[in-house]
């Protein structure tokens, strides 16, 4: 299996100023622990710039003129009281949306490889016509939305480990019966969404966890609800939300996996790529504040990549 790591030194000038959690140190230790001396096996790729196009796929015009309206030419400013941006972000946001679709082309080109992109701003929080949780653009949708209009595949999949429900994503899959999504999350928490009364047309799948809930509750939630209703789905390609931030050493929130855990989910996913989409499993970074647990977590996430 040949692993392609798909990242860009744009997404390190997303400023967010001081004090902000989503900082560009938390790009730079996941890079640093990927380095090519530890990883040598990675296959590394530059993340494009998304075109106009492929945004319209998730985002409305209006939202996406809106953005470049916004967009400053000095200093940090707000789309929301937490996602800010700076004259670097617009680009970094747009590398994250291309790193997704060029990696979505990757695994759909050529057998037997998967991907993880490296990016920031994360994405799963952002709707359709609005910024979100430090979120420009939903890279993970428009990635299963490019990956339908350009391969004519009809059943896509994303599983999210978050900490945080990723709205964003529920609300643009929730009426559409080909796509697929599965959360675990803290709960009561951030953004409020999420509960598991919230199924879509039957292809929404949320399993709350509670705060203080460890490894034994979170596999539990995969083994007995998430996993079963993915492998029914039986997704022709499977996307990840990988936010690291229900790490033990999170500070953001209040969920204790392990970095066994998350090499655990991992080598789950795979082996349901395996058996139902050729392997084809693209992943992508979203939360995660304590740069050794996100690192840490990162680790075990890419180390189940590359031995699948």
């Amino acid at each position: 299996m040949t692993t392609y790591l798909f990242t860009h030194r744009d997404c390190l000038f997303h400023d967010t100023g001081a004090g902000h959690p989503e900082r560009a140190d938390r790009l730079r230790s996941v890079l640093h622990r990927l380095d090519l001396e530890k990883f040598p096996e990675l296959q590394r790729e530059e993340a494009p710039l998304a075109d106009r196009e492929t945004l319209e796929l998730a985002h409305t015009s209006g939202y996406l003129d809106h953005v470049d309206a916004m967009a400053p030419d000095a200093g940090i400013i707000s789309l929301d009281p937490d996602t800010k941006m700076s004259p670097g972000s617009k680009s970094a946001a747009l590398r994250g949306a291309g790193a997704i679709c060029a990696a979505i082309d990757k695994v759909m080109e050529t057998t037997e490889t998967n991907a993880f992109c490296a990016v920031r701003p994360p994405g799963h929080h952002a709707e359709a016509g609005r910024a979100m949780g430090f979120c420009l653009f939903n890279n993970v949708a428009i990635g299963a939305l490019y990956a339908r209009a350009k391969y004519g595949i009809k059943r896509v999949a994303v599983i999210d480990f978050d900490v945080h429900h990723g709205n964003g994503t529920q609300s643009l899959f929730e009426n559409d019966p080909d796509l697929f999504y599965g959360s675990t999350h803290q709960a009561p928490f951030y953004p409020g969404t999420g509960g598991a009364n919230e199924t879509g047309v039957g292809n929404i799948v949320n399993v709350p966890l509670a705060a203080g809930d460890a490894g034994l509750q979170f596999k539990a939630a995969m083994e007995d609800l998430i996993l079963p209703a993915l492998e029914n789905f039986s997704p022709e390609l499977l996307l990840v939300s990988a936010g690291f931030d229900a790490h033990e050493k999170d500070p953001l929130a209040n969920i204790n996996l392990g970095n066994e855990d998350y090499a655990w989910i991992s080598n789950e996913l795979m082996r349901v790529a395996d058996a139902h989409c050729q392997g084809r499993l693209v992943s992508i970074l979203e939360g995660g504040y304590d740069l050794d647990g996100l690192s840490e977590g990162v680790d075990a996430h890419v180390k189940a990549l590359l031995r699948a």
